[in-house]
């Protein structure tokens, strides 16, 4: 590992999705944002859904979609290990637009079959989608 960088794995079921070093990694968690670099505290958090920014200095920040999980800080580097994870470029605009229609739809109706707190997470997936495309 090079001087002053940070080891990053992010890991989902069905593939690494990234494994390098960095300059610095910012990534939301249940209590805020936090960025990693080189030196952090040591420590284990719980992820919320939200963007996560890779940077390296003299290359393009890399962006990914990030929907919960947990992040492990520690002396041999960063480890994210979530369900679903999405580089920027692999997500459909259109559909995600849809998708939040669809779960306004559900929520502004309030049927007795619905299940709310579904409808609420596809809203907030939708809505990362969407913020990270725009």
């Amino acid at each position: 590992m090079a001087e002053n960088k940070i080891a990053l794995k992010v890991i989902t079921p069905v593939r690494e999705m990234f494994s390098g070093d960095v300059d610095m990694v910012i990534m939301r968690t249940k209590s805020g944002d936090v960025g990693i670099m080189h030196g952090h505290q040591p420590m284990v958090t719980v992820l919320d859904y939200g963007v996560m920014r890779i940077q390296n200095e003299g290359e393009d920040e890399k962006t990914a979609a990030v929907f919960g999980g947990f992040a492990q800080i520690g002396d041999n580097g960063v480890t994210v290990l979530t369900d679903i994870a999405e580089w920027a470029d692999e997500i459909d605009l259109a559909r995600a637009e849809e998708a939040r229609k669809r779960a306004e739809e559900r929520l502004n109706k309030r049927s007795a079959d619905l299940d709310v707190l579904r409808a609420e997470l596809a809203l907030k997936r939708a809505l990362v989608r969407i913020g990270l495309k725009s």
